[in-house]
């Protein structure tokens, strides 16, 4: 990769984690969003991810200033037109991520278009871009300066030379590159959340509470999080958004989204964002 800034698109959960990375690995980051407010509580709480780091003396004060002196944030989409590479990590609505790979296929035919999203079709978005070639999915985890996976997917249109290059990324990045190819909610969350879905219809029908679902798969599973624990991590209005898109995808009766999952969403109780999901967060 050359010394060009990466570009991030959102500056979300998920956009934040992915410019904390960039920064700390040596990379230039570019973070666009369409709210100085909200580029604000990002830069805030970048600086306060790098500070747990220094903390914890897995990084040093020096350091930490040099990554933040990385980041640069603009309401302006402009400011991508540079960018090697521009990274989305918009909501997961097909719609806005259309307008947005369009727009950027316009500032830019140069740069590789990465989408973070964790379900939707790479195909499409290639689709309306006029380098498909150069698009590509690159699906983080949160937390992203945690988890070590990166899904890479390939569209219909994909060169071989995009996928190559964003898993150098990866790698630079102390990731862990995992090819998937093009099919809705690719691997991780085609798996994962229909598992959610299920143990929120298990809460629905009364026959376990949140806790004691979560108790069971943490020690009869060994999973270090349970799965409506890990719901309200996620956010319950994109575990819904990804049941959706599978019950769309595939048009089968096992990917219908649990009614309580749906109620839960209209109420606004998204989980940890908003002090309350399947569980209570002060």
């Amino acid at each position: 990769m050359s010394d060009k800034a990466i570009g991030v698109v959102g500056a979300g959960t998920m956009g934040q984690g992915i410019a904390q990375v960039l920064i700390s690995s040596g990379f230039n980051a570019q973070l666009y969003d369409v709210a100085d407010e909200q580029l604000g509580r990002a830069r805030s709480n970048i600086e306060k991810g790098l500070s747990k780091l220094v903390a914890k003396d897995k990084l040093s004060e020096a350091d930490k200033n040099a990554a933040l002196a990385r980041l640069s944030t603009s309401t302006a989409l402009d400011a991508l037109s540079d960018c090697e590479v521009i990274i989305e990590a918009a909501p997961e609505q097909p719609a806005l991520k259309e307008k947005l790979f369009r727009d950027l296929s316009h500032l830019s035919s140069d740069a590789i278009l990465a989408s973070n999203t964790s379900s939707l079709s790479l195909t499409r978005l290639a689709a309306v871009c006029e380098r498909p070639e150069r698009v590509v999915g690159m699906h983080f985890f949160n937390p992203v300066p945690v988890l070590k996976l990166v899904e890479v997917i390939r569209a219909e249109q994909t060169s071989d030379s995009t996928v190559e290059r964003i898993e150098r990324l990866a790698e630079a990045l102390g990731k862990t590159a995992v090819p998937v190819g093009d099919s809705p909610g690719f691997a991780v969350n085609r798996l994962l959340v229909p598992m959610i879905n299920e143990a929120a219809f298990l809460v629905q029908e009364g026959a376990a509470t949140p806790e004691a679902v979560d108790a069971a798969m943490k020690l009869g599973a060994a999973h270090p999080m349970g799965p409506l624990a890990l719901a309200d991590l996620i956010g319950l209005d994109v575990c819904l958004a990804i049941m959706n898109v599978l019950q769309d995808g595939f048009g089968d009766p096992k990917y219908r989204p649990c009614p309580l999952l749906k109620r839960m969403v209209d109420a606004g109780y998204l989980g940890r964002k908003t002090g309350r999901g399947f569980h209570r967060y002060d």
